[in-house]
């Protein structure tokens, strides 16, 4: 059995100050700063804690070029102790991608691919005959513990000439199987609309701050009709920022405009981890400071909010009795450049750095 071990002097975003005791893989006790007992105490003077953040977007499956990576090289490296894979594998490699997430020190979730290629092509649903209804429902039922909702990239460059008619059999999937749908929204055709009045309460439009021609604020930078009317039957709204997927624009349009802050992702892979305009879930999250958005809400926003579409809450929470998920970060007063993925850059005097996770009950320094 692991040692009980105490984080003292950590920093809720709330502002108070607590210890947290770790016993085995559960939070054992939750005292006021200083007064956690333990055999190991770990000083965390001037570093705040979270629940673990989650990111609701992520590549993580490696043997996929280019969108893939290694799970916690994007994961606990990061401060990310839950990922949700977003349809980097259709039926026919979902298997593998759930037998790594088991390897792995992360907590892994996975997006169906409707293609049962998944992104092993580029354009994986340019060809209908890739989109086979009944291994998906396979699939599904096999991994029923792991695969959390279905993902279908509608944009001009996957799609091809199948147009919207992807999106109409993942609808009818998603309908059969019970399951939400995440959908990728970036060039036309199809258009924006078209895509965006087929979704239904609790599915995920990600990439919703793009700065595509096709994207869903207008050229006075006011929210389309169709986003007010889908937020307001409940469809969720993901950043998945990515290489092509967030524009500094269309955020501070939203922002003025009062779109509620969902969930940010970051749609990370190796390329623009390595490369930008990614980096980490820190570097993005940091890109919202400069939006002006308070911390509480930032971090609502990978803990509480994606916790709560993933029908996990315990996962946004920090309570006794629970499993040790947690994030240990800080917020640093220096400059730093932001670039989005139009090339826009902005100074920012502020900025997020993970410094450790518990995950499961483990202590891991970032």
């Amino acid at each position: 059995m692991q040692e009980p071990f105490v984080l003292s002097n950590l920093t809720r975003v709330s502002g108070e100050a607590i210890d947290i005791v770790i016993n085995n893989d559960r939070i054992a006790e939750i005292t006021p700063a200083g007064s956690g007992q333990g055999k190991q105490v770990i000083d965390c003077s001037g570093t705040y804690v979270s629940s673990g953040w989650i990111d609701l977007h992520v590549h993580a499956f490696a043997d996929f070029d280019p969108y893939g990576d290694e799970i916690d090289e994007i994961g606990i490296k990061q401060g990310v102790t839950t990922l949700v894979d977003a349809g980097s594998c259709g039926a026919d490699s979902i298997a593998e991608l759930a037998t790594q997430g088991q390897q792995a020190l992360t907590n892994l979730f996975a997006f169906l691919n409707i293609s049962r290629l998944g992104l092993k092509r580029i354009d994986e649903l340019s060809n209908l005959e890739w989109i086979d209804s009944n291994e998906a429902v396979r699939a599904i039922h096999e991994h029923k513990d792991f695969i959390i909702g279905l993902k279908a990239r509608i944009s001009k460059s996957v799609v091809g000439a199948s147009g919207i008619e992807p999106l109409r059999i993942a609808r009818k999937l998603s309908d059969e199987t019970s399951l939400p749908l995440m959908v990728h929204i970036g060039s036309g055709p199809p258009s924006i609309e078209d895509i965006v009045t087929l979704l239904e309460p609790k599915d995920v439009i990600t990439h919703y701050l793009n700065g595509k021609k096709n994207n869903l604020f207008n050229d006075q930078d006011q929210p389309l009709q169709v986003l007010v009317e889908a937020i307001a039957r409940g469809v969720h709204l993901d950043v998945g920022h990515g290489t092509a997927s967030f524009s500094f624009k269309v955020a501070e349009a939203a922002k003025q405009h009062g779109i509620v802050l969902n969930t940010i992702s970051t749609d990370i892979y190796r390329g623009n981890r390595l490369n930008g305009p990614v980096y980490s879930m820190s570097h993005v999250l940091s890109k919202f400071l400069y939006l002006g958005y308070p911390l509480e809400e930032i971090i609502s926003a990978v803990t509480i909010n994606a916790a709560n579409w993933l029908n996990k809450p315990e996962l946004g929470r920090i309570e006794a009795g629970d499993v040790a998920n947690l994030t240990l970060f800080t917020v640093r007063n220096d400059p730093i450049t932001f670039v989005d993925s139009e090339g826009d850059k902005r100074e920012g005097k502020m900025s997020i750095a993970a410094k450790g996770v518990v995950v499961n009950g483990q202590f891991i320094e970032c």
